[in-house]
This record gives structure tokens, sequence and C-alpha cells, in this order.
């Protein structure tokens, strides 16, 4: 019942509710969704539907929708040794698109990784191959100047002031060139065989336990990763996911893992490249959410001017994300060089570099920065991957492939220009 208390104000009496009750504290909707089980679950991906926060959601269906389709046309597609293939296709340019993962996080491009992934190559070739140096050696000084050169970018671009796509473009131009120069006269330089670049791509773990010991170390790793980081959140008093949602995230990883490696081990087995990719792939992302350098690198994407207030040293984190990506490029060109048996004056050319760019912005990286994650080089990788090998299978023409590609592409740009709007629409940009 309410109570009320009387005033007079000109002789006139007023009646005023002193039933003022406190106002009940704000509850994290995400706590609400836990509590309601799949109901809530439910709502929670309409409420992330309607606000633009998609996710990987796009990428995996269209993968699904792709492999239903090309299976349906060709009958070949989901055969062992065709799905084996395209992991050892992806290896070579996804690496170089981790690192391309970096530099978009920045909100920047580099135009210079194929040129620089074919001049590493080459270096490594001529090294070895004329000069004698120890392939491992070579592949090292390789790398090593691929992290010079990418030094060199980062500095013009941080210290000096000019536009990345400017110094990029120039040295797109530039390696292309050393490249040509380096191998000389000589047009190709085929692997050593039985060496280590001939291996890189080319070699399987044949044994039926090196499949499904990686696929449960994988899923092991992912269940004591998420109940560690889950018992640390509520030991701070955050909001962390229930043990329930991590066993079932955790049930759903070993069925597409141990799936994979059954579908591996009717071929020829576990490929080293997809090894090393997804080694990569899983150590960066965690240095991108795991470590204060991987926050500063989002700081610095989402606005310059708000991270140097921070105290975030701005010039260190564009080099160095430069300079990782550039590295990875180098090694992205030695697994292409493998699974060409060469190196010569074109490799990293054509489209390799627009692959890889295209892998990160399909797989869900944003081109405006401050957003984005390493899996999606793998994810976007599979996707185009998965498109080139069913045209393939279908014999249609390699223009008719890069008009798809280009395609894809565009729509995932819309997507992200899209969804970026509807966040900021929705308060969540």
């Amino acid at each position: 019942m309410s109570k009320h208390a009387s005033t007079q104000t000109n002789g006139s009496p007023v009646t005023q509710n002193t039933d003022s009750a406190a106002p009940s504290p704000a509850v994290d909707p995400r706590l609400l969704v836990r509590e309601q089980g799949l109901t809530g679950y439910l709502g929670e991906f309409k409420r992330k539907l309607r606000s633009g926060d998609l996710g990987s959601l796009p990428v995996v269906i269209g993968l699904i929708l792709i492999a239903a389709i090309f299976q349906g046309i060709t009958g070949k597609f989901l055969t062992a040794g065709n799905l084996s293939n395209i992991t050892l296709y992806i290896a070579g340019p996804g690496l170089i698109s981790v690192g391309i993962v970096f530099v978009l996080l920045l909100g920047e491009i580099d135009l210079s990784l194929g040129s620089v992934a074919g001049v590493s190559a080459a270096l490594s070739a001529v090294l070895s191959i004329q000069h004698g140096v120890n392939e491992y050696a070579a592949a090292l000084i390789a790398v090593v100047a691929a992290l010079a050169i990418g030094a060199l970018h980062g500095f013009f671009f941080a210290k000096i002031g000019v536009p990345a796509f400017v110094v990029t473009l120039a040295g797109l131009l530039a390696w292309s060139g050393l490249q040509g120069w380096i191998m000389g006269n000589t047009g190709t330089l085929n692997n050593i065989p039985n060496g280590f670049i001939a291996h890189l791509d080319n070699y399987f773990f044949d044994s039926v336990a090196a499949a499904y010991g990686l696929a449960a170390v994988s899923v092991a790793g992912y269940l004591v990763a998420a109940l560690m980081g889950a018992k640390s959140r509520r030991r701070a008093g955050l909001l962390a996911k229930p043990v329930s949602e991590i066993v079932l995230r955790a049930a759903v990883l070993a069925v597409l893992a141990f799936g994979a490696a059954y579908t591996l081990n009717q071929d020829r087995g576990l490929p080293l490249a997809l090894v090393v990719f997804l080694g990569v792939v899983v150590v960066t992302d965690f240095v991108l959410r795991r470590t204060s350098y991987g926050r500063k690198v989002f700081a610095v994407g989402g606005g310059v001017e708000a991270a140097r207030r921070a105290g975030i040293n701005v010039a260190w984190v564009r080099i160095s994300v430069f300079m990782i990506s550039a590295g990875l490029a180098a090694v992205g060109g030695l697994f292409i060089a493998s699974q060409a048996g060469f190196a010569d004056k074109q490799l990293g050319s054509g489209n390799v570099l627009m692959n890889s760019i295209a892998a990160a912005v399909i797989g869900g990286t944003s081109l405006f920065g401050g957003r984005g994650k390493t899996w999606s080089a793998l994810l976007g990788m599979l996707v185009i991957q998965s498109i080139v090998t069913g045209l393939d299978l279908q014999g249609i023409s390699q223009s008719i492939q890069y008009m798809i590609t280009g395609a894809v592409l565009l729509a995932a740009v819309v997507l992200d220009s899209v969804s970026r709007r509807t966040q900021k629409s929705s308060g969540r940009g």
C-alpha cells in the first residue's frame, strides 16, 4: 500500500508519493543468458544478429554451403584426397595471410608481402643451391632478411610518416626487382631432393597416431585453457563461462578435430604444412588475445591518439607489426617454393597477395582496424581454396575463378561495413 504525505503550497494541498523504491541493480545480460539455458542462448543469438555482431558465423555457413554444392556437383569434393590437398594448398598463402591480419588490425595494408615471399624464397634457394649454404641456415637468413625489410617499411611509415600504402607499394616493386636480381640469369632453381625446403609442403606423418594425437592435444589444450581461464575470472569476480558450456564447446571441437584426423588418415596422413600453419595460428592468436603486446596492437588499431595518450609506444607497435607480417611472408614463401618444387623470378606474384588479403577479410578481420583474429586467415583461406578446388574439379577457367573470388571478397567487405554501421547504431561500435 502506497504511503502519501500532504503539504500546503499557496493554500492548495499537494499530495506527494513518498513510496520511492530503491533502483534495482543492473544485471549483466550474459548472466541471464546462461541462467535461461537454451532459450537464453537463442535470445542472445538474435540480439547479436540484430546488432551486427556476426563473428565467424557467415564464414562457417559459407564453408558448409561450398562443400555441399561442390560435392553435389562433382561427387569428389569431400573425398579424403581432395580435402588433404586443400590443407596443403592453404599453408603458404595462409601464413602470409596471418601476417596481413596483424597489419589490418592497425587499419593499414601491406602490398609488398607477395614480393617479400618471393625474394625470401629466391635468397634461400640461391644460398643453399648455388653457394652450398646449409638449407636450414639459408632459410633462417631469408627470414631474418624479411624481418629487416619489414622493419624498413615500418620505419618509413611510423617514423617518417609515409603512408603504408605508398611504402609497401614501393616495396612491392623494389623487392620484386631484387628477387629477379638475386636469381640472375637462372630462371628457376629446383629444390634439393629430400631437402628441408622440399619437405615443408610434401612431408606427411603417415602414422595414424600423429593425426589423432594432434586432435587429442588440441581438444585437451582448449579444455584446460578454457577451464583455467574461467577459474581465474571467477577468482577475480568477473563473468566466466560455466563448466557445462566449456565442456559442450570442447565436445564440438573434438568432433571436428577427430573427424579431420580420420579424413587425413584415409589419404597420406597428417601434413607437416598443416601442423606448421595451425601452430602459427594458435601462437599468434595467443599473442594477440593474451599478451600486453596484443592489447597494444588492438589499441593502436582502435585509435592512434587514444593509444598514444595511454602511454603506448605507437611507433614501435607499428614497426613490429610490419616486421611480423614480413617474417611470416618469408615463411609462406618457403612453403610456396616447396609446393611448386622450385624457386623462380615469378614466385609470390600473380594472385598470391590478393588471395592472402582476401582470406583475412573474408575470414572476418575488419579493413577498418581494431577487429579481427588470426583464425580469420585459416577460415578465409579455406573458403578461397575450397572455391578454387571445386571450380578446378569442374574444369572452370582461372579467369572465372578470379571473378568469383572477387565477388566473395566484395561480399565480405560489404558485410563488414554493414556490420560496423549496425553496431554503431546499436551502441556497440
